[in-house]
């Protein structure tokens, strides 16, 4: 496929999705509609059609835009924000159409100064949320999640180091390098699409996870003894399961929707791991520590997925809100007499996190707060909050 193909392609999915259709779902069915297109090609697009997602308001704006934003509007809006030139469409060899007298004049005016929440890419009811929670790092922070999230890996202590994996992916073409949030993580650099059919990946010596995750899951480790069990509350796919596996630990996992599990026995076996999924979380119980990765806004991971951030609602924040609280409850339930209960959300919200603290603490008598840690993407990974509490005896 030529680029102005790619780009004809990325606006037919991006109507879709302007349309209510979920991108993934857009994505599948052009790509399955198109054989021509080969693995670069859908890669290409999948790039422009969430580069766009990620951009929607500064993209649509730039596009000339009024109320309502098409998908040629947010492709030609990331062509002016990346400071590119009008592009040559002329309707040949799938290409989009040519441009109009009024698209030729948007790129021959200068960037306008477009409002904050806007050149942010901020629903603007978030801003102010935002600007709460990360203060004078607001706009840095936002600006960042205009960005795609890098590709890391987890090297899987017991069977390798980061060092030895790096150099048997490099043997393969995958480039990668230590990133400091966490002791086991490599960010990848080059050759991300080598990762699954890779030596290292058919061996289980890495898991793709997120530095910032692999961060939560050390600093929860870190504070118990190797052969403690533990439970992962909302396992979800099983990524801090495995993490919390490979440091020692005897882990149990267990989720509200066990469909969202379904992988997990396939990575722990290819890890060499034994992780027990529990239907009911009371099987085991009292547990020495629990780990409650809770659902959330996900506004720390919104560069992988950019969509959430405009479908998020005030009333869909305070259901949010009500589940963590639930969350918080029940697993210290379960917590043993001194027990340690982590709280985590990929958030970057007071609502979601330190709001939620202080509401579990105020209901909770005798319990404390012994950890807190905050990451967002400057330090590299996804935004993400956790609080180790303690129970009493």
């Amino acid at each position: 496929m030529t680029p102005d193909a790619r780009a004809a392609a990325a606006i037919a999915i991006l109507d879709r999705w302007l349309a209510g259709e979920p991108a993934e779902a857009a994505l599948t069915r052009w790509a399955r509609a198109s054989r021509y297109a080969g693995s670069g090609d859908r890669e290409a697009v999948r790039d422009l059609v969430y580069d766009a997602i990620r951009k929607r308001r500064s993209a649509a704006a730039l596009g000339g835009a009024d109320d309502t934003a098409t998908g040629r509007m947010l492709i030609q809006g990331c062509l002016r924000d990346a400071g590119a030139g009008p592009p040559g469409w002329d309707g040949t060899r799938h290409a989009p159409g040519p441009l109009t007298d009024a698209e030729r004049a948007l790129f021959a005016a200068p960037l306008p100064d477009l409002p904050r929440a806007v050149r942010l890419d901020c629903p603007d009811w978030l801003l102010p949320r935002f600007d709460h929670a990360l203060g004078a790092d607001t706009d840095a922070v936002l600006t960042r999640m205009r960005q795609r999230a890098p590709v890391f890996l987890r090297a899987h202590a017991g069977r390798t180091d980061p060092a030895a994996l790096a150099r048997l992916l490099a043997g393969e073409g995958i480039e990668t390098s230590p990133h400091p949030l966490a002791s086991m993580a490599l960010q990848v650099t080059g050759g991300a699409r080598r990762l699954r059919g890779s030596a290292g990946f058919a061996q289980g010596l890495f898991e793709m996870q997120d530095a910032a995750s692999q961060a939560v899951a050390e600093r929860f480790a870190a504070v118990l003894t190797p052969g403690t069990r533990v439970l992962d509350f909302c396992a979800g796919g099983g990524g801090k399961a495995l993490a919390l596996a490979a440091r020692g630990l005897a882990v149990s996992a267990h989720d509200a929707d066990p469909r969202r599990m379904r992988d997990l026995p396939a990575r722990a076996a290819r890890a060499g791991q034994a992780i027990a999924l529990l239907d009911d979380p009371a099987e085991g119980a009292p547990w020495p520590a629990i780990l409650a990765d809770a659902p959330c806004s996900g506004s720390g991971s919104w560069r992988r997925a950019p969509e959430a951030k405009w479908t998020l609602t005030p009333a869909a924040l305070d259901r949010l809100t009500a589940v963590q609280d639930a969350i918080l409850r029940r697993a210290a339930a379960l917590t043993a007499a001194g027990g340690t209960l982590g709280y985590a959300t990929c958030s970057l919200l007071r609502e979601e996190n330190e709001e939620r603290i202080e509401a579990a603490l105020a209901a909770l008598p005798g319990w404390f707060c012994t950890q807190v840690l905050r990451l967002t993407p400057l330090d590299g990974g996804d935004g993400f909050f956790l609080v180790l509490l303690r129970a009493p005896r």
